[in-house]
Order: C-alpha cells, then sequence, then structure tokens
C-alpha cells in the first residue's frame, strides 16, 4: 500500500475502522416491517425478544431494556440496595458499572483488577470487604459500610471463574449483578469433562447484557436484565416503565384495559419495538459472529506473536470467549514511545484504536469524592498506560487485520530501544 514518506495514509487508501456495524438485509426488512405495523414502542417485537434472548441464554426471565446501564440500574433497585450500604465494583470497567450504585446513594468499594484477566481480583475483594467489616469503611456521610454485594465484570468477554466468584459472595451473604455488557455469547467451566454454564445461565442473581452499537451483538441501544428470580424480574418490569402496574404496551391491544396504577417512582427504561427488531435477526446470528471474531483473533495472535513489546491477550482454558475486545499491552520499557504516541501512529497508518479503560480510581469524580490514589489498587494504575484495543468485529476483512498487525509490528521496530 503506497503512502506519503511521513507515514500518514493518503487520500482514498483503506481506513480500518474500530468498528463497523454489521447489520444483515434481514434486520432492516425487520425494522421496515416494523415501522409499517405502527406499533414503535415497546410491544409485540420486545416481548419476542425477551422470550427468544431467555431460551438462548438458559434463564427464566429476560427484560429487554434501553441500556446495560439501565439493566444494572434495575438489577441493584429490585436486590434495595440502600445509601448505608457498600458494593465491590471493579476499578477496571466502564463508568455505568459503579455509576449505578450512586444513583441508589450508596458507595462503591473499588476493587483492583487480575493482572492477567483484567477482571476483579478476589483476593483484593476479599481484603476490601475484611475492611468493611471492620468498620474502616463509612459512608459519605461518615455510617458505617455494610457491604451488600459486589458487580463482577467479564473485561472483553473473558469470564471470571463463576464457581469462585459465586463461593465468595455466598461465603459473605452477598448479592451478584453480573456486568456482562462483553459477554454475550460467552460460557465458562472448570474441568475439561463439566458442561459449559453460559453467561446468564443462573451465573448471579441477575445478570446485565449491553446492545450497544459497538457489542456483541446490537440493537443500537438496548440491554437486557436475566435471572431465576420471578421476584426480582416483577419488580425491573415494573421499574422500568415509570412504576406502572401492567405493561403499558397491553393496554392498546384488544385484551388490554385502559386503567393502570402506579405503585412505585419508576424510571424510564423501555426497549422499542425498533429496537427489538434489530435484536431479533442478530440474536440468530451471534454464534455465527462470535465464530468470527474468533478467527479474527487467532489471526492476530498467529501475526503478532513474535513481536516482543506487545503481550496478548491472554487465553484462559475452560472458556469460551465473546472476543468482543482484542487488546495489547504495551511492553513500554522496550519502546521509546508511549501509548498516545503509539495510537498515533496507527492513526496515520489508517488504523483506529481504542482503550478500555481508564480505571475509575483515576477519574476526577471517584478520586476526589472517595479520596482515592493510584497507588491503592496498583494493577490498575500499572496496566492503564500500556491497554491498546485493536479493531475486532464481524465483517473485518483478513486484509484490515493483516494491516493492522503489521502497522503495530513498524511501530514497534522504528521506535523500539
Amino acid at each position: 500500500m503506497s503512502r506519503q514518506s511521513n507515514g500518514h495514509v493518503r487520500k482514498g487508501e483503506t481506513i480500518v475502522p474500530f468498528y463497523r456495524v454489521g447489520l444483515g438485509e434481514e434486520e432492516i426488512a425487520e425494522v421496515v416491517e416494523t415501522l409499517r405495523s405502527g406499533w414503535l414502542t415497546t410491544g409485540p417485537r420486545a416481548a419476542g425478544f425477551e422470550a427468544a434472548f431467555a431460551e438462548r441464554i438458559g434463564a427464566s426471565h429476560a427484560i429487554a431494556l434501553n441500556s446495560c446501564t439501565a439493566a444494572l440500574h434495575l438489577a441493584v433497585d429490585a436486590l434495595g440496595l440502600n445509601p448505608d450500604q457498600g458494593v465491590l465494583v471493579p476499578t477496571m470497567t466502564f463508568g455505568a458499572t459503579a455509576e449505578v450504585v450512586r444513583y441508589q446513594g450508596a458507595t462503591p468499594i473499588f476493587v483492583d483488577c487480575d493482572p492477567c484477566t483484567l477482571n476483579m481480583d478476589l483476593e483484593d475483594a476479599a481484603r476490601k470487604a475484611d475492611a468493611l467489616e471492620r468498620g474502616a469503611m463509612r459512608s459519605k456521610e461518615g455510617k458505617p459500610l455494610k457491604l451488600a454485594g459486589m458487580i463482577p465484570v467479564h473485561v472483553g468477554g473473558l469470564m471470571m471463574s463463576v464457581k469462585d466468584v459465586s463461593a465468595f459472595a455466598r461465603s459473605r451473604s452477598l448479592w451478584i449483578v453480573e456486568d456482562a455488557a462483553h459477554a454475550f455469547p460467552a460460557a465458562w467451566r472448570d474441568a475439561p469433562d463439566s458442561p459449559w454454564v453460559r453467561c446468564g445461565e443462573a451465573t448471579a442473581d441477575v445478570t446485565c447484557f449491553s446492545f450497544y452499537a459497538n457489542k456483541t451483538i446490537t440493537t443500537g441501544e438496548g440491554g437486557m436484565a436475566v435471572t431465576e428470580s420471578e421476584e426480582l424480574a416483577e419488580r425491573m418490569r415494573i421499574m422500568s416503565l415509570h412504576g406502572i402496574s401492567k405493561d403499558a404496551w397491553k393496554r392498546y391491544t384488544a385484551s388490554g384495559s385502559w386503567y393502570y396504577e402506579i405503585v412505585a417512582a419508576g424510571f424510564k427504561y423501555n426497549m422499542t419495538d425498533i429496537a427489538a427488531a434489530i435484536g431479533l435477526h442478530q440474536l440468530s446470528r451471534a454464534d455465527e459472529m462470535r465464530l468470527q471474531r474468533e478467527a479474527l483473533a487467532d489471526l492476530y495472535d498467529d501475526l503478532l506473536r513474535e513481536c516482543h513489546a506487545v503481550e496478548l491477550p491472554p487465553r484462559i482454558p475452560g472458556r469460551v470467549h465473546s472476543r468482543h475486545l482484542y487488546y495489547l499491552r504495551l511492553r513500554l520499557e522496550t519502546l521509546k514511545i508511549d501509548r498516545a504516541a503509539f495510537i498515533e501512529q496507527m492513526k496515520q497508518r489508517g488504523v483506529v484504536c481504542s482503550v478500555h479503560w481508564m480505571p475509575l480510581h483515576l477519574h476526577p469524580y471517584y478520586r476526589d469524592t472517595y479520596g482515592l490514589k493510584p497507588e491503592q489498587l496498583p494493577n490498575a494504575t500499572a496496566v492503564w498506560p500500556r491497554l491498546v484495543s485493536l479493531p475486532i468485529f464481524p465483517g473485518m476483512r483478513e486484509g484490515e487485520v493483516r494491516q493492522a498487525a503489521k502497522s503495530v509490528l513498524e511501530i514497534c521496530d522504528k521506535h523500539g530501544k
């Protein structure tokens, strides 16, 4: 591929985006049919998407919502989280995981990441839980905090050990809300002869999925909460639409009634039928798209394995990885440039990268509100400057992967010490 002498991509040359949405004709036709039906908001397609997703996951109840954030919020609300309580939250996550705790007036207790997987470090979680039991942590109002639950995150789609998380929670009488924004479809098992457990298949009190535009399946904006508890499902469903006692869409059907009651001060979190129309067909292709991402990850590994300036994403036995992210860790001690310069160099070569994530304890709000210092969560603090996420998405062409990998190799060669 021809380039200008300064390394910048010339006009008209290939640009490898960080993500390209993979929509088929089936999704488009379903949306058009939805528009023609006259039923645009929560209705029969949303109900159908819920039923299909619950069956695919192996869950008893599924509630379709307008985001994973909404799902997380409804989950902690349904579980009764209150301002005198704390929740174990990984610092290595997106802001939504902690902010839903703040919505309830409760306190997020930030937990360091495992240095290999970047998932929640249960040893650090135990230390934080012990500190709460000793009364060493208090709410902003100065009251002793009682630990209520935990919100583990499967970073990039690599599941934590369901067995270990469950044992940890049971030993301390904690509920589990699983942030599975990256983890559909993903699975876990603890031995080669054990059956696979799908993410959301009774792996938590509530499991929350994301269908944002760049997620493993998409509805544009959207999310899903799944649970085995009829009581939690009913509370989340009511609170998802203004605390109304019955599904609003049923009021406008032949079998419905105009009468409804508000039983709680709820929210506006329902999924539209337009979004569900996309989700129904994305769901049917979920395994096919995961296998495409897996093949892309394999190719990246093959192309970058001999590059000593980067560490590849971990491969853990007993996992079906959703492959939502493919992140490198730069060995900065071998390079003369930092992460920002590396990403700029990739951009100049036509490859758009991202970073997942700046740990929450380094963000001004959480840092200042809770007086957090970088050294209190050393693993996340150390790994954050090294992380670079490369493009990976269904429909990504082999040539695009090779262009991205070649760019990594060129930069590491040019700027190596």
